[in-house]
């Protein structure tokens, strides 16, 4: 079995992530890499038959140990018994202790990385939780040490042959011509490419940055953007040493043939990140958290309400999340 020692936050328990969590069991059990749940042990056994496998254990090793013959989880149990497809009154405190309690796992040693299941983030806003999700509270918990690289978090999309890194993330379309700095720019950049290096083992990462307006402004005919903040930035990356190129108008930007000419595409704005990956592969996409003192990745979709408790959900992404969370973890060990 390959070797890792991986803390699962549970996410939403009235969502599907009780349910995806089982199944990636089932299908990496024999193999690795192991994973230890952080969240309610009987929401757990209740999702998709899985009450004979589920183990309550104290610590990640102890369930990394036992983990080819039963999912172990640290349980830290719900105060009322959550109903897929309804959020839970009162679990919503629980779900960020959850998360704080894995986070902090990893941030200790005890585990190799972290791996978080779906969260809404409605209910959560609802419960005082202060940041706009699970990339901006990790960057709290686990800020990036300082450095010439650029400061984290910074989101990264991965599917298939294609990385997208956002530079504005959960910000309503509106906004963001007035949130982008060249500062911003770079920085994400920055973060992007030494996040290449160190996780992806590229030694020489290449950038392709994209335009905000279409056609990447048409020489400022469609927009300003491109060449007052978009085209500086790029420079500026380029006089530190990061191979990098743009702005790209987005529609030609995520193609075969363009994708082979970078390694990570640099996005302005959440939709234009997340289309091409979503596109390319619905199933298999991972989030993965860059410029953080410790590793995290999540599946790439949602809570899928509508499909909670029906045993219909695919794990295809929390998978892929788990293996690269292991793979990124083994990269930094070495």
């Amino acid at each position: 079995m390959t070797q890792s020692r991986l803390a699962l936050s549970l996410g939403d328990p009235s969502g599907i992530g009780p349910e995806i969590a089982v199944k990636a069991w089932r299908a990496l059990r024999s193999t690795g890499p192991a994973f230890v749940v952080i969240g309610d042990a009987e929401t757990l056994a209740a999702a998709h038959g899985g009450a004979s496998e589920v183990r309550v254990v104290r610590s990640i090793a102890e369930g990394a140990s036992l983990f080819a013959s039963a999912l172990p989880v640290i349980d830290i149990p719900l105060p009322v018994p959550a109903i897929p497809g309804h959020p839970t009154p009162g679990s919503s405190a629980l779900v960020i202790r959850w998360i704080d309690t894995a986070a902090r796992l990893a941030i200790d040693g005890e585990a190799d990385a972290l791996v978080t299941a779906p969260i809404a983030k409605a209910p959560l806003y609802a419960a005082g939780f202060a940041f706009p999700g699970h990339t901006e509270f990790l960057g709290e918990l686990a800020p990036s040490p300082p450095g010439d690289m650029g400061r984290g978090p910074v989101m990264m999309l991965a599917a298939a042959d294609l990385r997208v890194s956002l530079v504005t993330i959960h910000e309503p379309l509106f906004r963001v011509p007035s949130l982008l700095t060249i500062q911003l720019i770079v920085n994400a950049g920055l973060v992007t490419a030494e996040a290449l290096r160190r996780d992806f083992g590229i030694d020489r990462p290449r950038l392709a940055v994209a335009g905000l307006n279409p056609h990447a402004g048409e020489s400022g005919a469609l927009g300003g953007e491109e060449l007052a903040i978009v085209a500086p930035a790029v420079r500026e990356l380029a006089a530190r040493g990061v191979e990098v190129s743009g702005p790209h108008p987005s529609d030609t930007l995520f193609h075969p043939e363009a994708r082979a000419r970078y390694d990570a595409a640099l996005c302005l704005y959440h939709d234009q990140a997340l289309i091409p990956v979503k596109m390319l592969d619905f199933w298999g996409g991972v989030n993965v958290t860059l410029g953080l003192a410790i590793v995290r990745t999540s599946p790439d979709h949602g809570v899928g309400y509508d499909i909670a408790g029906q045993g219909v959900a695919r794990p295809d992404s929390l998978i892929a999340a788990v293996k690269l969370a292991a793979a990124i973890a083994a990269r930094r060990a070495t």
